[in-house]
């Protein structure tokens, strides 16, 4: 299931998987951020995504015209917290509107964890 535009030639249906695509490439691309998270953390314990497997970091949640996105996302030690998620979170909002033409509810950040970076 995803979000369907409706145009004057016809309707556009992007995926979910398409929309958590677009807002994994551009949360990486975010200074501070060490990487995506798994949705899910166990005993305290975050998994650090490959970029291969960004989106799994992405949940796109679509609750009649409301399309918003959580972003669950590893900061590197010693940045602020609040100026990276913000960061992020812009940068997802613009970049999916941009590119889907899909106006976003929110964007949510949720930050599983501090890596300290070599």
């Amino acid at each position: 299931m995803g979000n369907i535009l409706q145009t004057e030639y016809g309707k556009i249906t992007i995926s979910k998987d398409v929309i958590a695509s677009i807002a994994g490439s551009a949360a990486v691309e975010c200074y501070g951020l060490v990487g995506m998270a798994s949705q899910k953390l166990q005993d305290g314990i975050y998994e650090l995504l490959g970029r291969e497997a960004i989106k799994k970091g992405i949940q796109v949640n679509i609750d009649e015209d409301k399309v918003s996105i959580d972003v669950y996302i590893v900061v590197g030690y010693g940045t602020k917290i609040n100026e990276v998620a913000h960061n992020v979170m812009e940068r997802v909002y613009y970049n999916v509107q941009k590119l889907t033409g899909i106006p976003l509810d929110s964007v949510n950040i949720i930050v599983q964890g501090v890596k300290v970076v070599d």
